[in-house]
């Protein structure tokens, strides 16, 4: 018996040390076959990998404002899933912290309630069959570093071993504007090249400077070392500058209110309104304003600054200017013959919307005569109608500016041919028909005529910042630098003041008496299906202020305004003078920001009040205050303001308002809020938004 268990146990151990020599042979075999045999066809895929170059992404640049704010920046997030078949994932505890870990995530990511996300939770574990669970069962996304942390102290998560929660986080990275829709237009955005797979601009500054924003793209290529082959960089990338813009943010917050403010007022379709800089022609604030499609709110919409319209009455500015210059116009008292209507050329009679028998040419403008202004203009160019053309190219009204801003368009006026066609035109392009002019450019000359002649460029880049560089760029100017001398610019100012403060301007609506405003009305009806909508008005407003030394141009345009406000003074000249006014107030025209400043301040106190005048008369008697000021209450909300889908600057502005302090968490537009909307709350009470993309 013994004898035969030996024999079983001998035949064991030879069965084993069979397989052994089996597998070593193998081994063996291999080895010699990688060696040897195939050595060429594993050498050559070596090679092949060895010699592979990966392209390394450079890191882009940043955008700036004038004071080194952020407009546009590369931020990471993470896209945060779960693998539920993950080896080790520990079901068990995972169904016994589900109640917790939904409070936890109700309470931190109010994207959905407690119930909610406990159903979300639970749903995967419906599935019996545990292979086909979800591996990558998304939970969360485009949360930042700072809430990743956060969620890895909730109940279950906080498990140290990422294979027994089966938590994984995918890292993405987004260009984001940290002042949401403010100037969004202008500084535009990203996207992916369909075949590159690289991140481009796609509209705005990021579109215009890409080749600078972009930087240069590195070269790595596969290195062996020891133990594995790894990424070498060859040639190191080369991050995108950074590009300091002219936009003041504060600037820009009070463009875009006030602009809003009438836009919803007079219940128009869009509007315009750009700020510019004087001395320099650095663009401080552009705004563009449409109407939602899906509500009655208005949002950053196309980029019109840079679009041809007609621009109607305020390119008068610019004909007089060259009449003056070109001593058309000698002395600005000469008695100008206007009467009623003006036949040209055979064309169709022009005529004035308050027509008079005569008037000085100084007065041409203050009237927005479009008579006094076709015949100053044809008495010089009536027989060379291309020579005006040739007078505008010379001036270089339209080269093209190069601003940075993508979707930038010359003026298109037409060389009008020597001929009653083109005198015809000649005698409507003068006083703004028949042309197709950019805001920017209606703005560049008055500009100039506000900079004593001086015709800079404008422009919305001044600094470009890199490693080991820090270029300021110059101040450029429009074709010889000059619009037109200073004395002819002294002479327009003097005109577009009288447009506001003289007896028969068409804006002396815009009178105000903290900041003096010049400027030039400007009416045209838009062309649909290729004739004019006399229903339909856009209205312009053009200048700058203070009047008597002027540091700041704007232009605002208005479409289709249906209700309150028809008037191009009423709706964009108002938006001018409300921007000045709040400049003013805040002390950016080299003035005080206190608002009693220049007023002849009374010898006793006034005493604010909002209580009943027997409630405070005998304070008055007692501490001799002479004047009584009272000021309306705050307006009371019934119940907590909704804000669910506003950016956070709006947001905070309605809360306030309210009453409540307010407290954020995230970037992009309120998902949640703390409070539910139309509850009640108390004077004082905190409210905590949460923002998401």
């Amino acid at each position: 018996m013994k004898k035969e268990n030996r024999t079983h146990i001998l035949l064991r151990y030879i069965l084993v040390i069979g397989f052994i020599l089996l597998f070593a042979g193998r081994i063996a075999y291999k080895a010699f076959d990688n060696s040897v045999l195939s050595a060429a066809q594993w050498n050559k895929k070596a090679m092949s990998e060895l010699s592979r170059v990966d392209t390394i992404t450079p890191e882009r640049g940043d955008i700036l404002s004038s004071n080194g704010q952020i407009l546009a920046t590369n931020l990471c997030f993470y896209n945060i899933r779960i693998d539920y078949r993950c080896e080790r994932f520990l079901e068990g505890r995972y169904i016994l912290a589900l109640d917790s870990l939904a409070d936890s995530l109700a309470t931190y990511f109010p994207v959905r309630t407690r119930q909610e996300w406990l159903q979300r939770l639970k749903k995967p574990l419906a599935q019996q069959d545990k292979q086909k669970r979800p591996r990558a069962y998304k939970i969360l996304s485009n949360i930042s570093y700072a809430q990743y942390q956060q969620l890895l102290t909730f109940p279950f998560f906080n498990i140290k071993n990422p294979n027994k929660t089966g938590l994984t986080k995918e890292r993405v990275n987004r260009r984001v504007n940290p002042y949401g829709a403010m100037a969004r237009r202008s500084i535009g955005g990203v996207g992916i090249h369909p075949v590159s797979g690289e991140v481009h601009g796609i509209s705005g500054l990021e579109k215009a400077l890409d080749s600078l924003l972009y930087g240069k793209p590195g070269l790595a290529k596969k290195v062996p070392l020891t133990k594995d082959i790894v990424n070498w960089t060859d040639i190191p990338p080369v991050d995108g500058y950074n590009i300091r813009t002219t936009i003041d943010i504060n600037m820009q917050d009070i463009v875009e209110n006030e602009l809003n403010n009438v836009l919803t007022t007079c219940d128009a379709d869009w509007g315009v309104a750009v700020l510019m800089e004087v001395s320099t022609g650095n663009i401080k604030a552009i705004s563009n304003l449409e109407k939602s499609p899906y509500s009655n709110e208005y949002i950053e919409g196309m980029n019109r600054a840079v679009l041809g319209y007609e621009p109607g009455s305020v390119v008068k500015t610019l004909s007089m200017m060259i009449a003056l210059e070109d001593g058309i116009v000698n002395d600005v008292e000469q008695i100008i013959t206007t009467g009623h209507a003006f036949k040209y050329a055979g064309g169709r009679a022009i005529t004035d919307s308050h027509g008079t028998a005569s008037m000085p040419v100084r007065e041409v403008i203050e009237r927005s005569s479009n008579i006094g202004m076709a015949k100053i203009i044809t008495s010089r160019y009536g027989d060379n109608p291309g020579a005006f053309y040739s007078r505008l190219k010379g001036l270089g009204f339209l080269d093209p500016m190069n601003t940075g801003i993508a979707g930038e368009r010359p003026p298109r006026i037409d060389s009008v041919a020597n001929n009653r066609g083109g005198r015809i035109a000649l005698s409507r392009m003068c006083y703004g028909y028949s042309t197709e002019i950019p805001p920017l450019y209606t703005l560049s000359i008055y500009n100039a005529i506000a900079n004593d002649g001086v015709y800079v460029k404008p422009r919305l880049v001044d600094k470009l910042i890199g490693e080991n560089i820090d270029s300021v760029l110059p101040i450029t100017h429009m074709g010889t630098g000059r619009a037109c001398s200073p004395a002819t610019a002294q002479k327009m100012r003097g005109m577009l003041t009288d447009v506001v403060w003289g007896e028969h301007g068409t804006g002396k609506l815009l009178r105000n008496e903290r900041v003096k405003i010049a400027g030039k009305t400007g009416t045209c009806y838009i062309i649909e299906n290729g004739a004019y909508n006399t229903g339909k008005k856009r209205l312009a407003f053009c200048g700058f202020f203070p009047a008597e030394k002027p540091l700041y141009s704007c232009i605002v345009l208005t479409c289709h305004p249906r209700q309150n406000m028809f008037g191009a003074a009423s709706t964009s000249g108002t938006v001018l003078k409300n921007i000045a006014l709040k400049m003013f107030s805040r002390g950016m025209l080299m003035n005080s920001s206190d608002y009693r400043s220049g007023d002849t301040p009374d010898s006793r106190p006034t005493l604010y009040a909002a209580t009943k005048e027997s409630r405070h008369k005998k304070i008055r008697e007692n501490l001799s205050i002479a004047n009584v000021k009272k000021f309306t209450p705050k307006k009371h909300y019934d119940g907590m303001p909704g804000v669910i889908g506003y950016n956070l600057r709006d947001a905070i502005n309605m809360l306030e308002s309210a009453g409540v302090d307010v407290s954020f968490r995230g970037s992009g537009y309120v998902v949640s809020q703390s409070i539910a909307p139309g509850a009640s709350f108390k004077p004082g009470q905190r409210v905590m938004l949460t923002l998401a993309q």
